[in-house]
């Protein structure tokens, strides 16, 4: 890996390098996407049908398209007992943690008749889409489905390619299953976004839609926001890890390379204090590329996008590490909990060299859908308040309104909205 010092020009260059991979920057794409999400909305299933040929090479009808009893059970089979029994114990731990994050509806009623409060709600339907083939993800579904569930929500259904076979990954099929659901379409893609956001004769219209995907499932979930809500428009994954000199580097290289493997776009940062680090760290990377099975995906991943920064001390360190507003950030160094006080900015922080980043894609509880490319400055992991919509709550009496009415007046007719002001005055007016 490359081992550059830390200065304001590196850290500029190093922000504006990480920043190309940003969703963004993916316009070139957005004619296809348009054309596909429009065609979805004006054909419905007819459109879906013809693109699942064309992209998943797989012919399918309507009547094909909803996963039956009979195939969930069938995916039993082929999905070994002991891997099962790792996916309920994981939905047990997403489970557990988001039940920490519910919040009740509350109510504030004042002697003089003034009721103020928010009502909280889950939402009617979420989509949740689960990328397919090599790329399926049983743990993302997991992520999203135990959530909505957590929430409330009465209705959740997936979207996810099918093989040329017409069969979903057997993994997807029973990690559905362990959350409970059976509402499961094989459909991916743009056009499965599109599906969910519009409605088609066999896919319900939803409310929101979650879950990972490629470049045009991003982008795809860009052209229907505002239609419908959508989690975020992800971009590669990221690891930046935090050391002193008391780090063990064969931890560090192998927890870079962790993010290192999912794509060749995705980026893997450390900012240490100590040059031996660096070179240590640098080296066992080297070491473990020559036994892992994904060494040209990493090699590329960490020749574009991967780093050692070498910082004059932990507080440059960290206050390079919230300029760049990593995914994942690790901090592996004397007093973790110190520096961690320390950060504003990152997805999910892992403290102590116990706490690697794998352990939150798993198993640990809180969620994996995590903001990328800098937005941890601004954005949030995937939650339960993101599947529940809040309602105010406003009741005045005669007494508490004849308080304030004349101010609210004067405030309505200083914006010059004389109607606003009327409908207050018209309630004292003398009879």
């Amino acid at each position: 890996m490359r081992i550059v010092d830390l200065t304001q020009d590196t850290k500029q260059d190093l922000l504006g390098t990480l920043l190309k991979r940003s969703p963004n920057n993916y316009g070139s794409y957005e004619k296809t996407v348009a054309e596909i999400v429009g065609d979805v909305r004006a054909r419905g299933d007819e459109a879906l049908c013809e693109y699942t040929e064309r992209f998943d090479h797989c012919h399918l009808t309507s009547d094909a398209m909803r996963v039956t009893r009979a195939e969930i059970e069938e995916a039993y089979t082929q999905v070994d007992e002991e891997f099962i029994r790792v996916l309920k114990n994981s939905a047990a731990n997403i489970r557990a943690y988001h039940e920490k994050q519910l919040r009740t509806s509350w109510f504030d009623a004042k002697p003089d008749g003034t009721i103020l409060g928010q009502r909280i709600m889950p939402l009617a339907t979420a989509g949740i889409y689960v990328p397919g083939g090599k790329a399926a993800y049983p743990s993302s579904l997991l992520m999203n489905a135990v959530t909505a569930r957590v929430a409330g929500v009465p209705r959740i259904l997936i979207c996810t390619p099918p093989g040329q076979d017409g069969k979903i990954v057997p993994v997807t099929l029973v990690a559905a299953d362990v959350c409970g659901i059976d509402e499961i379409y094989k459909c991916g893609g743009a056009q499965a976004i599109a599906a969910m956001a519009f409605g088609t004769e066999t896919i319900p219209k939803v409310e929101k839609i979650t879950g990972p995907g490629n470049i045009f499932v991003a982008l795809a979930k860009k052209a229907v926001f505002g239609y419908v809500s959508i989690d975020s428009i992800a971009g590669p994954s990221e690891i930046l890890v935090l050391a002193d000199e008391s780090a063990n580097p064969r931890y560090v290289a192998a927890d870079l390379l962790s993010q290192a493997e999912h794509d060749e776009l995705a980026s893997a940062i450390l900012i240490t204090t100590s040059r031996e680090l660096a070179t240590a760290v640098s080296a066992e990377v080297d070491a473990f590329l020559n036994k892992l099975s994904r060494k040209e995906i990493m090699t590329k991943s960490l020749e574009n996008y991967g780093y050692i920064l070498i910082a004059d001390s932990m507080k440059d360190a960290i206050d390079a590490a919230n300029d760049i507003a990593s995914e994942h950030l690790e901090i592996l160094t004397r007093d973790p909990f110190d520096v961690m006080t320390r950060i504003r900015n990152a997805g999910a922080i892992f403290l102590g060299e116990y706490s690697s980043e794998p352990l939150g894609d798993y198993y640990a509880g809180p969620n994996h859908i995590l903001p990328t490319n800098g937005t941890a400055k601004f954005f949030s992991p995937l939650n339960v308040d993101d599947f529940t919509k809040k309602t105010s709550i406003i009741s005045y009496s005669r007494e508490a309104l004849e308080c304030a009415h004349k101010e609210i007046e004067l405030f309505a007719e200083k914006e010059g909205l004389t109607a606003h002001a009327n409908s207050i005055r018209v309630r004292f007016e003398e009879s």
